[in-house]
């Protein structure tokens, strides 16, 4: 029977990998933004896991406090980053990160 950290910590690998793969496979801006913060909790939760002391023990509150402290910022970091996916959509009427076609062979 596996440790409640340890699975806790098989399960923050996993979120941050597919995280990671949705960041490097999908090239719509909201996928990507989705991506990072599916990798982010999965640090998180890691953080939360190596914390974790055991049964009747007091878990380190470091961790605790980086992941309260992560947490806000991760949500001013999504604010900023949806902000900025709305203005590219303003812009250039895409809501993608596809190459140009015609640019491809203009560059000097």
């Amino acid at each position: 029977m596996l440790q409640p950290s340890t699975l806790y910590s098989l399960t923050a690998v996993v979120l941050f990998c597919m995280g990671c793969y949705s960041l490097l496979t999908y090239s719509h801006l909201l996928r990507k933004i989705l991506g990072v913060n599916v990798m982010g909790v999965g640090v998180f939760m890691l953080l939360i896991a190596r914390a974790y002391a055991g049964e009747g023990q007091q878990s380190d509150p470091v961790p605790q406090a980086l992941v309260l402290t992560g947490i806000v910022v991760a949500v001013c970091a999504t604010a900023l980053a949806l902000n900025l996916a709305v203005q590219i959509e303003a812009t250039t009427h895409k809501a993608d990160l596809a190459e140009d076609e015609e640019n491809n062979g203009n560059a000097n």
